[in-house]
């Protein structure tokens, strides 16, 4: 049996750190001496590497005790190792965005490119058959079904993918229903097959990345106002050039047009 301070200077943890640990019940001391000295075990000292480990790793204390308390053997940890680091990737993509962000309004040029200017068109859009998924999710959430309609219409495919969003505003957890025009219905398919009806929409188009695509769903508001017309739902968004299903390529690139349906205000006389 080792001794607290023995214990601490056979695992690089300080008195102060296993007091802490003891204390949240994540690295409890297999005896207690004489006056309630601490006192450890040969299985202490795996734990305490554990530990060691997983702080050094940046997992909390939380995460730490969620896997002592499910963790067996190393294979079960390498499992949320990979997970961590699947998180961890996340992160990092999240605050590449951030980056990005502030390289943005950092460039005058860049900034000069938020303010475009938008072409607003009334248009009519005529009835098209689709074959479309319905979902509740994330907007980009979309990315993970565009493979799996172009499968299910194989050589049928008659246009850009498009998505129709029937919330009236911005959601966490959207309404969505991904859309690909086809030549005439199909049948015999997993998706849902049906004729879009058409509608009087005014539409713009956005070139650039979608983190700056509301300044277009503003410039279309604004229009509406402008011109006395009352938006409505869904509103459509037509993916004319954008990431591809592996790489996502040049964000300054993509191409969409954006259609809201819309119909005269009603004079209130």
């Amino acid at each position: 049996m080792y001794s607290i301070g023995e214990f601490s200077k056979i695992t690089k943890l300080t008195v102060k750190a296993l007091r802490y640990y003891d204390e949240e019940e994540l690295l409890t001391p297999s005896r207690r001496g004489e006056n309630g000295y601490r006192l450890y075990d040969e299985a202490d000292f795996e734990k305490a590497g554990r530990i060691a480990l997983l702080r050094e790793l940046d997992f909390s204390i939380a995460e730490i005790r969620e896997i002592l308390t499910h963790c067996e053997n190393a294979d079960d940890l390498s499992y949320y190792l990979q997970e961590k680091r699947g998180m961890i990737a996340r992160q990092i993509e999240r605050e590449q965005k951030r980056m990005e962000q502030l390289g943005l309004y950092l460039n005058p040029t860049k900034q000069e490119a938020v303010k475009m200017r938008y072409e607003i068109a009334l248009k009519e859009l005529a009835p098209q058959a689709i074959l479309s998924v319905r979902f509740q999710g994330k907007y980009p959430d979309v990315g993970r079904h565009i493979g799996g309609l172009y499968r299910e219409a194989r050589n049928e495919a008659a246009g850009p993918p498009f998505c129709l969003y029937y919330d009236e505003e911005y959601r966490e957890t959207a309404d969505i229903e991904l859309c690909l025009p086809t030549r005439g219905l199909l049948s015999g398919s997993k998706a849902t097959a049906r004729e879009l009806p058409g509608m009087r929409a005014l539409c713009v188009t956005h070139i650039g990345g979608y983190e700056i695509i509301n300044l277009a769903y503003k410039a279309l508001l604004d229009a509406a106002r402008e011109r006395g017309l009352r938006c409505l739902t869904p509103s459509r968004e037509i993916y004319r050039k954008g990431p591809g299903m592996i790489f996502k390529g040049n964000s300054n690139r993509y191409v969409t047009e954006i259609a809201i349906p819309v119909e005269e205000e009603i004079q209130h006389g």
